[in-house]
């Protein structure tokens, strides 16, 4: 079971990572050209909401069911336990944060100009958080997979 919501977890972080950074450019893209807000821009930040709480979901088992998370005195002298048990899921909850905020306020917003200010600067953010805090195959010890 474990093994399974690990793969799913792993391959659902490609869902994220393209509908964030395809939200993010467009909605830049559209804030710096003038565009008009449509319902597929709506749409589009919408799904990237929708994919990163699923993501939280799978991440929130992950966690409690995890080999790498571990609650003893030891975690913080551990960075691989410290990246799992404090890190990660830190930023990731932040970042999932912003992309929920990002998505309401441009909802919000009276001006489509402002709609994609908003979307852009939330999103771009929490891309940021994102890819700071995924456990890289090239990061050192935390054994992370590119799938």
């Amino acid at each position: 079971m474990l093994n399974i919501i690990q793969h799913v977890h792993s391959g659902l972080r490609w869902v994220v990572l393209i509908l964030l950074i395809w939200a993010a450019f467009s909605a830049f893209k559209n804030w710096r050209s003038g565009a008009s807000f449509t319902d597929s821009d709506r749409k589009r930040g919408l799904f990237t909401m929708i994919a990163a709480h699923f993501q939280l979901l799978f991440g929130v088992v992950l966690y409690f069911i995890s080999p790498y998370v571990k609650f003893t005195a030891e975690t913080m002298k551990d960075p691989v336990a410290r990246f799992y048990t404090v890190e990660h899921i830190s930023l990731m909850l932040i970042a999932i944060v912003l992309i929920t905020l990002g998505y309401l306020r441009a909802k919000r917003q009276t001006t489509d100009t402002a709609r994609f200010k908003t979307q852009f600067y939330f999103f771009a953010i929490a891309l940021l958080l994102i890819l700071v805090a995924i456990p890289w195959p090239f990061r050192e010890g935390l054994s992370g997979s590119w799938f």
